[in-house]
């Protein structure tokens, strides 16, 4: 999920402009604490988007939309409202400020209030909830003054100091990230958040580049060769199969455990993954982790017999 930096900013303004026969750029600019060169190009946008605005000057002028166009809250219906609500809620999850608590305010008459029914919750933190959302805001704030940002980084690979021109935050399995044009490999990378530490703004600024659409293809990200994984589980381990991969990813055997099989992008990841459960899968294919497996418990043991005490 890409986080659209002004999202809120925009319909909050499209929704005072369908309320209200006109309104000032410095009152917009005052109501959502930005400068009235930003609600400039945001009232630019929204033209761009097909939604007619009128600006007349002098005394008693302001901006408003046609009045041809204009229409009420309808523009939206509940189920789309609700669905808008949900998604400000996930960004609340990581952000120092209310989304949502702000704009149902925007966007409301006290005669006419518009209210998320609470029926869906969305949290799009995690156990590092403190960390990543300053990360996140630290980030916001560079992609918007185009400001490179500096850190370290903890891979597989080892750790190594990157200098990125940074574009996007992606939020894609379970996992938040950053896309932006690493200096040091002279070639856009992706970056998750909870591998990225001691991060800081520089003060030096960066000519946006027009990046290649191939480039926010995410899925290229995510997808190398494909790994397929033949195992046998514990059928107590049912629980974990079904939450993760679905009521139809396993077939019982005969003895009742639990045969599975599933192509993985990742080897690192399905390695990662089968060890989580300890003795309770076999692995039958690929033999490289079958391998992997039984190198790590003859590690465990001769570590178990060198600390024993």
């Amino acid at each position: 999920m890409v986080i659209k930096m002004k999202i809120d900013r925009l319909i909050g303004i499209i929704f005072i402009l369908l309320q209200e026969d006109k309104v000032t750029a410095p009152e917009l600019a005052k109501r959502f604490e930005v400068s009235r060169r930003t609600i400039n190009r945001d009232i630019a946008d929204i033209c761009k988007s097909g939604i007619p605005i009128v600006t007349t000057q002098g005394s008693g002028g302001g901006i408003s939309i046609l009045d041809s166009y204009k229409i009420d809250k309808a523009f939206f219906d509940e189920d789309e409202l609700q669905a808008i609500f949900s998604g400000l809620q996930g960004i609340d999850s990581v952000s120092k400020r209310s989304y949502l608590a702000n704009i149902a305010e925007k966007l409301s008459k006290k005669r006419n209030q518009i209210e998320s029914n609470g029926s869906i919750m969305i949290d799009l933190s995690s156990h590092y909830q403190k960390p990543l959302v300053h990360k996140i805001e630290l980030i916001k704030k560079a992609i918007q003054e185009s400001k490179y940002i500096s850190f370290l980084y903890y891979s597989e690979k080892g750790e190594s100091a990157r200098r990125i021109e940074p574009y996007y935050l992606i939020f894609r399995w379970s996992a938040w990230y950053a896309l932006g044009y690493c200096l040091d490999r002279k070639d856009y990378r992706l970056f998750k958040l909870n591998r990225l530490w001691n991060m800081n703004i520089q003060s030096e600024k960066f000519v946006p580049r027009k990046i290649p659409q191939k480039e926010l293809e995410f899925d290229d990200y995510f997808s190398t060769e494909i790994i397929h994984l033949k195992a046998i589980f514990s059928k107590s381990e049912k629980y974990r199969l079904i939450e993760e991969y679905g009521i139809d990813c396993y077939h019982v055997t005969n003895d009742g455990n639990l045969f599975f099989e599933w192509d993985f992008a990742s080897y690192s990841y399905m390695r990662s993954w089968v060890f989580s459960f300890g003795d309770k899968v076999k692995v039958l294919e690929p033999l490289k982790l079958c391998r992997d497996r039984k190198k790590q418990a003859e590690n465990i043991v001769q570590k178990e017999i060198e600390y024993d005490i």
